[in-house]
């Protein structure tokens, strides 16, 4: 092979600048509306509250191991005696194997985000797929979908998702699947608005008129549109997926050889702490629940109100 015809080829592979220049735009452009996110998002006192929690709750979760050792959820080799009261040693108390209640928590911290952040990942899936489908379809495939979505939506979501964990393997990923495939109807229906809000402009028609596809407009014009709206009903999802998690690990259908939130409140409930009245036990998980509900919350509100400021949402 000549020089010249190595010259070519380096030639060919470097990019326009037309197309250079249009990248540094596109990436300068991503940069300003981060940033700009980022002001309006800071200005929102409880959203900072809320993020601040969080990472500190996901920081404690990774850094489990290192915090209160690989060994702290074994039954056999528990340092403390059974329901002991919080002392120096076990500042939240000991459950009723001796294990350190604290130890506990900080495992089941990563339980409770895992299934939470993953559920609420397969609902906002769900959804934002039938709610685009259905606003860009129109007659029997919108009207199929949205009946399901409508069959989902008037059943109980709690019995559902119990009906699932009971005829299914008693694991993590069934908890998961359960809360992602009966709380997604929710997320359609506003995916659904939003996708005929936006196939109503202008430039959805020269995007037809130009030869652009289903797929071309579903997925370049229709999804970009209502990706703020998803991620700020990820954040709320997420917190009820939480609290659905705890509530079938406290009735018993979440996997025993793991530690969970819901699942110390079950074994609180089954050691007789209600009636013995050893708080440290019971009160713990349930704080640690409300508290990281209350922090997706947060953010989930601020995040609405940043990108959508007619809201009026208190900051």
């Amino acid at each position: 092979m000549t020089a010249d015809t190595n010259t070519d080829l380096d030639t060919a592979q470097i990019p326009p600048p037309a197309e250079k220049s249009a990248r540094a735009l596109a990436r300068a452009r991503k940069r300003r509306s981060a940033a700009r996110f980022w002001r309006e998002y800071r200005t929102h006192r409880s959203g900072l509250w809320g993020l601040a929690g969080l990472i500190l709750i996901a920081l404690i979760a990774i850094c489990a191991p290192l915090l209160v050792g690989a060994d702290s959820q074994s039954v056999t080799d528990a340092p403390g005696g059974a329901l002991e009261a919080p002392s120096g040693e076990f500042p939240l108390g000991t459950d009723q194997f001796g294990r350190s209640v604290l130890a506990l928590l900080v495992w089941g911290a990563r339980v409770s985000l895992t299934v939470g952040l993953l559920a609420a990942f397969l609902c906002v899936a769900i959804g934002t797929v039938v709610g685009i489908v259905a606003g860009h379809f129109r007659g029997w495939y919108s009207t199929v979908l949205m009946r399901v979505t409508d069959w989902f939506l008037v059943m109980p979501t709690l019995v559902l998702a119990i009906a699932l964990a009971t005829v299914m393997s008693r694991s993590i990923w069934t908890v998961i699947l359960a809360i992602g495939v009966t709380t997604w109807p929710t997320t359609a229906r506003l995916v659904r608005a939003q996708t005929l809000a936006v196939e109503s402009r202008p430039y959805i028609e020269r995007a037809r008129a130009l030869g652009g596809g289903h797929g071309h407009i579903m997925l370049r014009h229709v999804l970009p549109n209502v990706m703020p709206l998803v991620l700020a009903q990820t954040t709320l999802v997420i917190s009820s997926a939480i609290l659905t998690e705890a509530t079938l690990a406290f009735l018993g259908l979440g996997d025993p050889t793991i530690t969970s939130w819901g699942g110390m409140l079950q074994d609180a409930r089954e050691a007789g702490a209600v009636s013995a009245g050893d708080w440290w036990y019971l009160a713990p998980p349930g704080l640690a629940i409300a508290l990281v509900a209350l922090a997706f919350t947060l953010c989930g509100r601020a995040i609405e109100a940043v990108l959508n400021p007619k809201l009026g949402v208190a900051r």
